[in-house]
C-alpha cells in the first residue's frame, strides 16, 4: 500500500483521484486546499489530514518523512492549472513521485525545468491523459495503424461543455492562470490526435475568445478542424435545453462514440502508473506544444475548407 499526499483537494476533479486512490488499494494520508469544502473525503478517506495553508501542509508531509511507515510515496496535483509547476517540484522535492492533471505546465520550457527537477530528485512525474485508455480511442487508433489507405483522414473536433457565469469569476476564466479555453479543456484531446494520428505539421489558428477558439491541426496521418466552447449557444439545436455538454469526433464522416467509459478513467491511469507504464513527461511534450502555439497563434485561415463548420458564420 502506498502512501498519498493529494494537492487541490476541493476542486471538480479531486474527488475521481481520491476515488482512484482507494480503488487501487492506497491511503489518501494527507489533502491540501485553501479552500475547506472537501466533505467529499469523509466518503473516500475520513481518516486524511487536512491543511488549508501549504506550508502546514509541506511542514507536516516532510516530518512524515521520518517514518518509513507513514513517509508519502506519491503527491497527486490537482490545483489550477498556473500553480502546477510550483507544487509539482514541491512534491518531487519531498521525495515523491508525482501525478498531476492535465494541463501539466504552459510551456516546453516549464516542461524542461520539471525534467531537471526529475534528475536532480530521482523521482518522476506522471501526466493523467485519460483519453489514451479510452477503449473507443485505442480501437481508433489501431484502426487507423493497420489502414493501407494513403491519404490523410478527414477528422472533426467538437467540444462543447456549457459553464455558467461563475466560470469566469474564477480562475479558470483568467487566462493567466487557466491558459484560456483552448488549453483548460481541450488539452487532452490534442493528446489524443497526436495519440492517434501521429506528429503535427500544421496549426492554424481560426478564431479564440474568452469562450471558444477554433482552428486546423494537420497530423502525419489527418487533416483535423476543431472547435471547443464553454458557451451554451454553441450547442446544436438537437441538444439545447436536453444536456449540457456536446462531445463529437468524426472520422472520415463515421462518428465515434465515446461519450462513456469515462468515469474510472482515472483509475486506469493510477493502476497504469503503479504497474510502471505510466505516462511521463516526454510523453505531455506534444500537446504542451501545441497549445501553447495556439495561445500565441494569431488568426489565419488559409482556406474555408479547413473551416469547422460551428465556426461558419461566426467569422
Amino acid at each position: 500500500m502506498k502512501n498519498f499526499a493529494l494537492i487541490g483537494a476541493a476542486g471538480y476533479i479531486a474527488p475521481r483521484h481520491m476515488k482512484a486512490i482507494k480503488e487501487t488499494g492506497n491511503l489518501l494520508s494527507v489533502a491540501y486546499d485553501i479552500n475547506d469544502s472537501v466533505g467529499i473525503i469523509d466518503s473516500i478517506s475520513p481518516q486524511s489530514e487536512f491543511f488549508t495553508e501549504f506550508e502546514c501542509f509541506y511542514d507536516h508531509a516532510h516530518q512524515l518523512k521520518r517514518n518509513e511507515a507513514t513517509k508519502l510515496d506519491y503527491v497527486s496535483v490537482c490545483s489550477p492549472n498556473y500553480l502546477h509547476h510550483s507544487h509539482i517540484t514541491a512534491g518531487l522535492r519531498l521525495g515523491c513521485d508525482v501525478i498531476c492533471e492535465k494541463p501539466l505546465v504552459p510551456t516546453l520550457a516549464e516542461l524542461d525545468d520539471l525534467i531537471q527537477v526529475e534528475q536532480e530528485t530521482g523521482k518522476r512525474v506522471f501526466n493523467i491523459l485519460q483519453l489514451r485508455h479510452h477503449q473507443a480511442i485505442l480501437d481508433l487508433k489501431d484502426k487507423v495503424a493497420s489502414s493501407s489507405n494513403t491519404d490523410k483522414h478527414e477528422v472533426e473536433l467538437t467540444y462543447i461543455t456549457s459553464r455558467g457565469k461563475w466560470y469566469m469569476q474564477s480562475w479558470k476564466g483568467d487566462p493567466r492562470k487557466s491558459f484560456g479555453v483552448a488549453t483548460n479543456i481541450g488539452v487532452h484531446f490534442f493528446d489524443m490526435l497526436h495519440f492517434i494520428f501521429g506528429d503535427l505539421q500544421r496549426n492554424e489558428l481560426h478564431f479564440m475568445n474568452n469562450d471558444k477558439a477554433a482552428g486546423y491541426l494537420e497530423y502525419e496521418n489527418a487533416r483535423v478542424k476543431w472547435f471547443l466552447s464553454i458557451d451554451a449557444e454553441d450547442l446544436p439545436e438537437v441538444v439545447k435545453g436536453k444536456q449540457p455538454t456536446y462531445r463529437s469526433i468524426t472520422c472520415d464522416g463515421e462518428e465515434l462514440e465515446f461519450s462513456g467509459g469515462f468515469t474510472d478513467l482515472h483509475t486506469v491511469s493510477y493502476q497504469e502508473i503503479l504497474a510502471g507504464r505510466g505516462y511521463g513527461l516526454e510523453d505531455a511534450r506534444h500537446c504542451i506544444e501545441t497549445v501553447n502555439a495556439i495561445r500565441q497563434g494569431k488568426v489565419h485561415i488559409e482556406s474555408q475548407a479547413d473551416v469547422h463548420p460551428f465556426l461558419q458564420g461566426k467569422l
